[in-house]
């Protein structure tokens, strides 16, 4: 369905487009703030993309930085213009950490999405009975609805935009033999998972207890890859943590991730096990 361009988004691209231009001009962050009397952290704050910038600041800093070319000046004079407003996520502000919330800028953008969790689904691939069975001990029932109708949102814009990331799930064993709800939750949310694995964007393997230890039995994460700029990788065992600049613990994730996919079983082998553990889940 179409989506309007998210003002973080234009955010991201001013981001991008001004920090290679700055660096390009051999200027530090430091210089630039200097050069136009600004505070350093403004300068900060426009090339994190948490700020947005008006055509006017735009202009001045174009000038300063020597972009010359006027089909680019035009794009992020546009994006200048766009990134005023709010984004899809706002509306969900009441139930957002801080770090969750430019973590969600990211995924907006992102080109790629790979995923494990030794213990439970996803996030993406929950149903709504299954998140809301999983948040029951955790929350309010009040608070326990916005986060699962954050979670649809997010699934929607996902699976159902009209950019749709490459998305690479491996599905621990664990998920799908941990009862969360009653049976006919479970049922509803393997029968889910199966339907998922037929999107032409998704591949989604199943890693079985056979596999043994891996790196990755200490934690889930989420790597985001971008066509513009490196990966992100967001780690939930870790307080919500998205890192950007850990270049080295990055590849060891990444590392992980390929091994996953080695030794987690994919197509028809995966749909077997998914069929096996939904036997177990009898309704009365």
């Amino acid at each position: 369905m179409p989506q309007r361009m998210d003002p973080s988004l234009m955010r991201r691209r001013l981001r991008i487009e001004l920090r290679k231009a700055r660096e390009k001009a051999e200027l530090t962050q430091r210089d630039a703030a200097e050069a136009l009397e600004w505070s350093l952290s403004k300068i900060i704050r426009i090339e994190a993309g948490t700020v947005s910038l008006s055509v006017t600041d735009l202009r001045a800093l174009l000038q300063e930085y020597g972009v010359t070319d006027s089909q680019l000046v035009a794009e992020l004079e546009e994006a200048a213009r766009g990134s005023k407003g709010q984004s899809w996520w706002t509306d969900f502000s009441d139930v957002l950490t801080p770090s969750f919330t430019q973590y969600l800028g990211y995924e907006s953008a992102a080109s790629s999405v790979r995923t494990y969790h030794p213990i439970i689904f996803p996030g993406f691939l929950q149903t709504e009975d299954y998140a809301e069975a999983l948040l029951a001990p955790l929350a309010s029932p009040e608070r326990a609805r916005r986060v699962v109708e954050l979670r649809s949102a997010r699934q929607e814009r996902l699976f159902e935009g009209d950019n749709s990331p490459e998305m690479t799930f491996v599905v621990d064993e664990a998920a799908l033999r941990r009862r969360i709800g009653e049976p006919a939750v479970m049922r509803h949310q393997l029968q889910h998972i199966k339907t998922i694995m037929e999107l032409p964007a998704v591949t989604l393997q199943v890693l079985p207890f056979g596999a043994g230890a891996h790196y990755s039995t200490l934690g889930s994460f989420v790597l985001l890859g971008f066509k513009d700029d490196d990966d992100l990788l967001w780690v939930d065992g870790a307080g919500q943590l998205a890192i950007r600049d850990d270049h080295e613990l990055i590849a060891r994730y990444q590392e992980c991730f390929a091994t996953l996919t080695d030794i987690a079983l994919g197509d028809d082998a995966a749909v077997a096990l998914i069929d096996e553990a939904a036997r177990d889940f009898v309704t009365s």
